[in-house]
């Protein structure tokens, strides 16, 4: 358990150091075999992600535009690599690599992706990646909890926040169950704070804002109900997400956080299909 505490540790130290500018043009996403008619898929997958992540907007998802630009990901590529999950185990029967699954690494150029921005009509958010701490209040019927980076609870959890912070290129740091006693928060009074009170032991985490957070599951709506608040420069910016994994869940709160400090809006509330 120690070692695998270690391990989530390192990964969300990983991703929650500030990205260097030529990461936030590369992306990864998992296929099947290194044959073209799966790469193609990937690189698409690759394709939307960088854009999020270059301009911080999200809403790019979903805009139609993007959609039809997939299709030419190939086009903007620089480099591209795979990397096998298996490696070192022993094909099954008859399986061979067609079958086996590998990361699919791509960096995107640089110059073609701004400019594919631009014509959507946004910017590269090239200003200094601000790092996010979260404050998570966490009920599963009975069981309450404030998610924090330290204690044998919630590994999975923080790992998926990890990765949803590589994915999107925001740092994002968890404090620690000592930083969390000093504050005085715990899931009796973090629910109820005003996420501008947050912002000292934000500091206290490393970090330069405070993103508050309730997550709730729900037998109703077949998933999390999570609900996030974050104070920006002269509002607290709201928005929620429901029926879904504490995953999406995590990566909402990311795409949310970004698109408030990249100053693409504010994001919307949204529910699973």
């Amino acid at each position: 358990m120690k070692a695998r505490m270690i391990a989530a540790a390192a990964l969300l130290g990983a991703w929650a150091g500030t990205a260097h500018a030529d990461d936030l043009y590369t992306a990864t996403t998992v296929v099947t075999g290194q044959m073209e008619e799966n790469r193609w898929p990937g690189m698409a997958i690759c394709l939307q992600d960088v854009l999020v992540r270059v301009s911080g907007d999200p809403r790019l998802i979903d805009d139609p535009a993007t959609t039809a630009l997939r299709s030419n990901a190939a086009a903007l590529v620089g480099t591209f690599h795979y990397r096998e999950r298996m490696a070192g185990t022993p094909y099954h029967d008859e399986q061979g690599t067609r079958e086996r699954p590998f990361d699919l690494t791509v960096s995107f150029q640089p110059v073609k992706i701004d400019g594919v921005l631009r014509s959507l009509g946004r910017e590269p958010w090239t200003a200094p990646r601000p790092r996010v701490v979260v404050f998570l209040d966490v009920q599963n019927g009975d069981i309450r909890y404030t998610l924090a980076s330290d204690g044998d609870r919630c590994l999975g959890q923080r790992q998926a926040f990890a990765a949803a912070s590589g994915r999107y290129a925001l740092p994002i740091e968890i404090p620690s169950a000592a930083v969390l006693a000093a504050a005085g928060f715990d899931y009796a009074t973090l629910a109820s704070a005003d996420p501008r009170s947050l912002y000292q032991a934000a500091k206290a985490s490393g970090g330069d804002v405070a993103l508050l957070g309730t997550l709730t599951w729900s037998d109703k709506a077949l998933g999390w109900i999570a609900d996030w608040r974050m104070a920006s420069s002269d509002q607290t910016v709201h928005w929620q997400i429901s029926g879904v994994n504490f995953d999406e869940a995590f990566r909402n709160a990311v795409r949310g956080a970004a698109q408030v400090l990249s100053g693409n809006g504010q994001p919307e509330s949204l529910s699973a299909p």
